[in-house]
């Protein structure tokens, strides 16, 4: 029986080159499927576990493409560093007000209520 790569350790194999099968985007949902139900974190954070800590933006069109994905991405655990819901729009309504509010988020106003308790740090928590 083969065994599962962790994401920790396929990121890790990342060369500073970009040199990987797999694409910026492939990575960004790896890094996102890591992110624990009732946490959140940021598009930089992502971008700066990858090692391209200007590139939060990219971080952002990954999540928008991340709809259609399988293994399904929970992009709406990623918000922008303040704790904004700036994302909210890509799923329609309040879908992903919803879905954080379902984990035991707290939204207040297009904002995550104890945002610096619930971030997780993909850095720190993967180990980089």
């Amino acid at each position: 029986m083969a065994t599962k790569k962790k994401a920790s350790a396929r990121l890790k194999t990342v060369k500073p080159s970009g040199k990987r099968e797999e694409s910026f985007f492939e990575l960004v949902f790896e890094v996102a499927r890591q992110i624990p139900k009732g946490r959140v974190t940021s598009y930089g954070a992502i971008a700066n576990c990858l090692g391209t800590k200007l590139s939060a933006r990219m971080v952002g069109w990954a999540m928008n493409s991340a709809g259609k994905v399988k293994p399904k991405v929970p992009a709406h655990r990623v918000v922008n560093r303040l704790g904004i819901l700036s994302g909210k729009h890509h799923f329609g309504g309040d879908r992903m007000e919803q879905l954080l509010k379902k984990e035991g988020v707290k939204v207040k106003n297009d904002k995550v209520v104890d945002f610096e308790k619930l971030f997780w740090d993909p850095v720190e928590e993967l180990g980089f």
